[in-house]
């Protein structure tokens, strides 16, 4: 909309200079002001077709005059801009109605997009709902690649729409998804989280869906599923690529029609929830391993949220850093920080179990460090690579799984001619290197579920279930030779 009148509010005279020239070389027109008071009169008297604000200005919090500027003029389009870079400031700046959060510094090209994208839209009136304080807010970081993630959390708040929440063992998911229904219009229902690789597979069907007393042995009583609890809020889903085809099935018909019956039940029940999935596996190579239906994949893939690994991320290992010494003051221990040093030495490193595996190193300092400042030696001992490493005895190991592999696909060919072996090669070549695996790993940790778990990289419930399905004994204090 090439001539509109772009109204742009900022105390920086810099950033008022930069912005005019910017939107003045794309085409538009441009007022600017230092102050909320001078772009409300320009508001108020009808003037412009948008406006850009910053949220702290020396007279009035944009956010305050948000919501004025909507009550009066409810098709003018806001954008925010914020050094501010918190989930909070992006899901307060959704909730009183801007049409969009710029993190600063931001791009000049993006910021033009923006402009350009929110003047050709209409300009959809929102509620002012109160917004949870930021002091528990539940994802830390300014890095370009948070600052994504809490822009499509925004978006989604005022949304039912179905989340697919990707990414690695520690990266936060099921903080994402407690952060879109905490601050979604879903916030007053419950939240129920339910792990699938935590449950037997044999009930999993009962514990999503409930049953009716005499549905099978040992059903005494009705019990009650996971989706009765979570109606009207919000039902997550956490490791989806563990939910047996089964219950898929099951969950696909939710889905589709809004309704499930329990175990055992004939009448369909209709269901109001909404559904947030997560994983951290493949789905798509779960798909081809006729593990996981196609068709339900479509169905949670709606909106694919992905969530960086902290090696991505490096540059908010100081914010979390701090986050998890105030945790620690706040359970009682006393107030500590990290030297440079130390700090640059996290930088570095790969964090293979990414943000949790962080907190647990802090937590560990912050207990076994007397001294105010943690010191870089204190790191270094903590993150120090365990000098011992497992020795592959002569005919074991990769080389040889290999050769089993050929030499068995070979035979068959020759016996058999183009047909091919029963499936599941692959995963029983996985469950051949898994099981001595896991049980090197917890002999190493004397039985230790927790640093087991932490060692492989696994969540802890993903290590107990592997641990019951492939029958190992698990015996405390074991010490590996």
């Amino acid at each position: 909309m090439a001539g509109a009148t772009i109204l742009v509010c900022d105390d920086d005279s810099a950033i008022r200079t930069v912005l005019n020239q910017a939107l003045g070389r794309a085409g538009f027109e441009v007022r600017t002001t230092g102050s909320a008071a001078g772009l409300w009169r320009w508001v108020s008297a009808g003037d412009g077709n948008l406006v850009i604000t910053d949220v702290v200005l020396p007279d009035e919090s944009g956010f305050d005059l948000i919501p004025r500027i909507k009550r009066m003029r409810p098709d003018l389009p806001i954008l925010v801009m914020s050094a501010q870079n918190t989930l909070l400031t992006a899901i307060t700046a959704a909730e009183r109605g801007a049409f969009e959060y710029l993190p600063k510094p931001f791009d000049l090209k993006e910021l033009i997009a923006v402009v350009q994208r929110a003047l050709a839209s209409p300009v959809a009136r929102r509620d002012d709902p109160a917004v949870p304080g930021e002091e528990r807010l539940p994802l830390i970081g300014r890095s370009p690649a948070m600052q994504e993630i809490y822009r499509v959390i925004a978006r989604l708040t005022q949304t039912d729409l179905t989340v697919m929440i990707m990414g690695e063992s520690g990266t936060g998911k099921e903080l994402v998804a407690r952060a879109l229904h905490d601050y979604g219009k879903r916030r007053h229902g419950s939240f129920i989280a339910v792990n699938m690789a935590a449950i037997p597979k044999e009930l999993v069907e009962s514990e999503l869906f409930g049953h009716e007393r005499g549905a099978f042995t040992g059903a005494t009583n009705r019990g009650v599923g996971r989706f009765e609890q979570a109606e009207g809020g919000t039902l997550f889903l956490d490791e989806i690529g563990d939910m047996p085809l089964e219950a898929q099935t099951r969950l696909l018909r939710v889905l589709q029609q809004g309704e499930y019956t329990t175990v055992g039940g004939r009448t369909p029940i209709k269901t109001d929830v909404r559904i947030i999935a997560a994983t951290n596996r493949d789905l798509r190579q779960l798909i081809g391993q006729g593990l996981f239906r196609e068709d339900l994949y479509y169905r949670l893939n709606v909106v694919p949220l992905r969530l960086p690994p902290l090696r991505e991320r490096v540059e908010d290992i100081p914010d979390l850093v701090r986050h998890f010494l105030r945790k620690a003051e706040d359970e009682g221990l006393p107030h500590k920080s990290l030297d440079n040093e130390a700090l640059d030495m996290l930088r570095r490193h790969r964090w293979p179990g990414n943000v949790r595996e962080l907190e647990n190193l802090i937590r560990r300092l912050a207990v076994l460090h007397s001294g105010d400042t943690i010191p870089a030696a204190a790191v270094a001992g903590e993150l120090k690579e365990p000098a011992r490493t497992f020795a592959v005895e002569e005919g074991e190991g990769p080389q040889s799984l290999s050769a089993s592999v050929e030499q068995y696909l070979t035979q068959y060919f020759l016996s058999q001619g183009d047909r091919l072996p029963p499936p599941g090669v692959y995963d029983r070549v996985v469950q051949e290197v898994e099981r001595p695996l896991i049980s090197i790993c917890l002999a190493a940790t004397r039985g230790n579920q927790i640093r087991a778990a932490q060692l492989l990289g696994l969540n802890r419930n993903t290590l107990r279930k592997k641990i019951r399905d492939l029958g190992l004994e698990v015996i405390r204090g074991l010490r590996a030779e």
